[in-house]
């Protein structure tokens, strides 16, 4: 029994930025609680936990911009994740939070959350062992199979914060996802700091881990979060044909010209990702990536030579983002005296690459519908379709008003909107197969 009566607990919100990583973190926490109860409406909250997240200057800004206004409507503001290390102390000294404490401590969220003013940030590089019984507020399944990165990126601020690769122990990440399987999870999504280094510390690999996840009871389907193009070796190829896994790839190349990679102190070539991903994509993997533009050095010769090289590539899927210097890296101390690109240019190279990209996944998704290739969509919401967010032209919100709309993602990770007059909400979480969907420049969509 809980140590506080319902009538006396306090609420909790908990607010997270940034990555998957610590989506799972925020799930941690949300877990280990015990004498206060957990809000969705932060309007209701007595208690604010800022899970943050320091990728970029700006991210610190709206970590910082978020806890300031909490904390002046009178809303208690603990402040923890790897924005810690950047500007904990600082907002812990302008009382900007009430608490700051490191990842290392997120499993003491209950005893943090009783004391008066703590600050606790530590060197310290554990590892979680709370198990998650289910996972709150998500249809998928998030298991963090390993923590830390032991890349050097010239851009990059995350191995100082979250340390070096470190991997969950085999038996545990079974249990978990054994227990997420219980609870009714069906797709399983593993992430990490850098998912691909998994089990070089502990002698095992990722390819086993995968196999062994895909034997549980009830898992349908297995994503994987971003990987390292030069960590792809012939043993995870080999588990690439395991039916369960998801059809499709993340795999962060950053850059497609020779001289930037090495600016940014990347592993991959350009001629090996080329062919791995040509590889991929004869396998039937639909592709995506992280990419930077704009970096300082990246002359509009370099930006050329790198347009030519994505242009070859068959990717599918792009997170593109705009160089923003981060404090503490290289990138913003040791390479200033590289050209620097402004704001406008850089702008400009993100949305050449976004429609290239976009162009390529449309024309492949049309491949499979002539093929007449059934898609297999997890529903992650059902709703009224009086808020149009699947639909591209008028002649199909038309068509659809008065409609229930469920909104997934197939293997291929495509968006999918399914509209119905009798959709139900329990659809949520649930495998549907459609066969018949039109392909629209931004998703699919069944009528």
């Amino acid at each position: 029994m809980d140590d506080l009566s319902s009538q006396t607990r306090k609420k909790v919100f908990f607010k997270t930025f940034g990555c998957r990583s610590n989506i799972y973190d925020t799930q941690v926490m949300m877990s280990s609680l015990k004498n206060y109860d957990i809000t969705q409406d932060e309007s209701k909250a007595d208690i604010i936990v800022l899970n943050s997240c320091t990728v970029t200057n700006r991210a610190d800004k709206e970590c910082k911009s978020y806890a300031r206004t909490q904390s002046e409507l009178g809303k208690k503001v603990l402040f923890t994740g790897c924005g810690v290390k950047m500007q904990g102390k600082e907002l812990y000294d302008k009382n900007l939070t009430f608490s700051v404490f490191s990842h290392s401590y997120k499993e003491d969220i209950d005893s943090i959350l009783a004391k008066d003013r703590i600050f606790l940030d530590t060197n310290s590089r554990k590892l979680d062992t709370t198990l998650l019984p289910a996972m709150i507020g998500k249809v998928k399944g998030f298991i963090k199979i390993q923590e830390g990165c032991n890349f050097k990126c010239s851009y990059c601020i995350i191995p100082y914060v979250r340390g070096v690769a470190r991997s969950f122990k085999h038996d545990f990440l079974l249990e978990q996802a054994s227990l997420l399987a219980k609870s009714g999870v069906k797709e399983l999504v593993l992430t990490g700091t850098n998912i691909g280094s998994y089990g070089l510390d502990t002698g095992t690999h990722i390819a086993t881990l995968i196999s062994d996840l895909a034997s549980i009871e009830g898992i349908k389907r297995i994503r994987l979060g971003s990987l390292e193009p030069s960590q792809i070796d012939s043993k995870f190829i080999d588990v690439l044909s395991n039916p369960k896994l998801e059809r499709h790839l993340h795999i962060a190349l950053q850059h497609t010209s020779e001289k930037m990679l090495r600016i940014m102190n990347r592993k991959n070539t350009v001629e090996h990702d080329l062919e791995l991903f040509l590889e991929l994509e004869r396998l039937g993997f639909f592709l995506g990536t992280d990419y930077i533009v704009g970096h300082v050095g990246e002359s509009k010769e370099i930006f050329n030579e790198a347009l030519t090289n994505l242009e070859k590539l068959p990717l599918t899927h792009i997170h593109p983002f705009i160089y923003s210097p981060k404090t503490g890296t290289k990138s913003a101390t040791n390479l200033a005296s590289l050209e620097l690109v402004p704001k406008i240019e850089s702008k400009a190279r993100l949305h050449l690459i976004q429609d290239l990209v976009r162009e390529k996944n449309y024309q492949k998704r049309l491949a499979l519908k002539e093929k007449s290739t059934p898609l297999n969509v997890l529903i992650e919401s059902v709703k009224s379709t009086k808020e149009a967010t699947g639909f591209q032209d008028a002649s199909d919100f038309k068509e659809a008003i008065g409609f229930q709309e469920a909104i997934g993602f197939d293997e291929y990770f495509n968006k999918v909107v399914i509209t119905s007059k009798d959709l139900s909400s329990s659809l949520k979480g649930s495998f549907l197969k459609v066969a018949d969907y039109k392909v629209k420049p931004l998703c699919n969509l069944a009528l």
